[in-house]
């Protein structure tokens, strides 16, 4: 049965207060809290530093059975390399996050690119070979030219995830190009209208057997999380 995995990008925020974790927790205490009310979050300070084992063998003990850790790719890979020669550092940042992978613990990895990094299908299709198939990936593109029906079928030939991400100032295009979807709302508000139409869309993708992973902004303030706590609420 397809599952909905609903969070934040990030849990350590203490503005979060009292409205998500409770006033007088520790903040040491914050992902176990955190695990209590949603089930999944996605990790962004992987984007610039390797993770340690003792990090992650933590996150595992402070999280129950079920609960996925989304994973941003390191800068190395993105933003320096910009998907070019990453033959060695690609290996490298996985055997860091595989503790999660064999704890089943391990979501998508997002692979983020610059807002400069224009379409290249070449390169894509280059850096696509590189990835482990096993390895559940989706691609945000923040710049508008990737948008086509050749990057999608790309995509979809290595079954890998167009990140539907929400900007003030861009929305890629809801295409589904993998056997799992990723959503990234990073509006900072959202109407009661447009929370109804994201749950419906969402259960649109679950009635057809698709996971789907959907993270909130976060920040600081707790409207991200409260509403990640709505709909996954909704949608169980």
């Amino acid at each position: 049965m397809a599952q909905l995995y609903a969070g934040t990008s990030g849990w350590a925020y203490p503005s979060w207060k009292p409205e998500f974790y409770p006033a007088k927790l520790p903040q040491k205490n914050f992902l176990q809290h955190y695990a209590t009310q949603l089930n999944t979050v996605e990790v962004n300070f992987t984007f610039r530093q390797l993770v340690k084992e003792t990090t992650i063998q933590k996150w595992i003990a402070e999280s129950p059975a079920g609960f996925r850790f989304g994973v941003k790719a390191h800068q190395v890979i993105t933003h320096i390399k910009r998907l070019k020669g990453t033959a060695d550092f690609v290996p490298r940042f996985l055997s860091t996050i595989e503790p999660l992978a064999r704890a089943e613990k391990l979501g998508p990895l997002l692979f983020q690119l610059p807002p400069n990094l224009k379409a290249d299908s070449k390169l894509l299709e280059e850096f696509l070979a590189t990835l482990p198939r096993a390895a559940a990936s989706a691609f945000e593109f923040r710049h508008a030219s990737w948008f086509t029906d050749e990057i999608f079928n790309l995509l979809q030939s290595h079954n890998r995830a167009l990140c539907v991400a929400e900007t003030e100032e861009r929305v890629t295009p809801d295409v589904v190009t993998a056997d799992f979807c990723y959503y990234r709302y990073r509006k900072p508000t959202y109407t009661v209208e447009e929370r109804r139409a994201m749950v419906e869309r969402l259960r649109e993708h679950l009635g057809q057997g698709r996971n789907v992973f959907a993270y909130f902004k976060h920040e600081e303030t707790p409207e991200g999380a409260l509403y990640a706590v709505e709909i996954l609420k909704e949608i169980q």
